[in-house]
């Protein structure tokens, strides 16, 4: 897969089937239109062509609002497009200037004067231009006066797997993993700076990494403790993570922190990625470090049994 940061870095191709959409999550929907414009190209001898632009227009027409969280970040999108086979991703930055394309404008300027689409391909539903002003009715009407081939995902199909950017941020934000990893159609992952912490787990017995996550948009599952996998340079193990405020230690700020089993090198520094497999339970006030120790020894069994299910 060819990846393009800007429309200014690709070269027109001579038989473009695309798709256009944020993709936040790329998730069995969007999967839908990836299957749908793969086998499109495929029948035509085309190439597919996925747009997506970034940052996510919230961000820029609304520059106050804090509270967009996305599933995945630019760079979790761009290894899923890859994974699914995607000929060529242009990522195009969203600006005010970009955000005043007329549908038109967008359709004859971008879409067949500077990729060469010859085949569109559309989620049900979808709206696109200044405004949101583009409509797959103003689509079918440009059609035919641009010469392109236009192919909408039918909205029994989309009602069939009855799945949303939405819904899933809603479910990770109550911890429900399982609800998310089936709406996803894989595994949600979270990926980090592994950084200094108190050090309060190594003195019951459970070290844990504590992990930053640098982009401020990605989305936190809600608190709780969860059994995971954890990736470091490429190798796997099972681990439980916690995410919450250390009501024990009347902690004030959110901590992510993941205790690895079975495991006991140097990573201060590394980047590791958390793969979420199951919740365990929701956060909960204990009254000692006793409690806690006992607590997360109850927590370790059930982490073990529920890994061992799925591994």
């Amino acid at each position: 897969m060819k990846v393009y940061h800007s429309l200014e870095e690709f070269k027109k191709v001579e038989n473009g089937v695309v798709t256009i959409g944020t993709f936040d999550g790329v998730h069995v929907g969007h999967q839908k239109i990836i299957s749908s414009l793969k086998q499109i190209a495929h029948n035509k001898h085309g190439e597919t062509v996925v747009l997506t632009l970034h940052p996510h227009a919230r961000m820029v027409l609304y520059p106050d609002d804090t509270n967009l969280k996305l599933i995945t970040t630019i760079d979790e999108r761009v290894a899923l497009f890859k994974a699914f086979g995607i000929d060529h991703l242009i990522i195009h930055p969203f600006t005010l200037e970009f955000s005043r394309l007329t549908a038109t404008e967008f359709v004859r300027d971008i879409l067949v004067n500077k990729i060469g689409t010859k085949t569109l391909v559309i989620g049900y539903d979808h709206h696109f231009g200044r405004h949101r002003e583009g409509t797959f009715e103003l689509l079918e009407e440009l059609a035919p006066v641009y010469s392109f081939d236009l192919e909408e995902i039918p909205e029994q199909d989309v009602n069939d797997i009855a799945v949303s950017s939405t819904k899933i941020r809603t479910a990770l934000n109550r911890g429900d993993i399982a609800i998310a990893n089936k709406f996803l159609g894989y595994d949600f992952e979270l990926t980090g700076i592994v950084i200094k912490g108190e050090q309060i787990g190594k003195t019951i017995g459970y070290p844990t990494a504590n992990i930053y996550v640098q982009d401020k948009y990605k989305l936190i599952p809600g608190h709780g403790i969860y059994a995971v996998m954890v990736k470091i340079d490429d190798e796997e193990f099972k681990g439980m993570l916690y995410i919450g405020n250390r009501p024990v230690v009347n902690g004030s700020k959110q901590s992510i922190e993941v205790n690895i089993l079975d495991f006991d090198k140097d990573i201060y520094g590394k980047s590791v990625t958390v793969i979420f497999k199951h919740k365990i339970r929701d956060d909960m006030k204990l009254n000692s470090l006793d409690e806690l120790k006992n607590q997360i020894d109850r927590d370790k069994i059930e982490a073990i049994k529920l890994l061992s299910q799925t591994y």
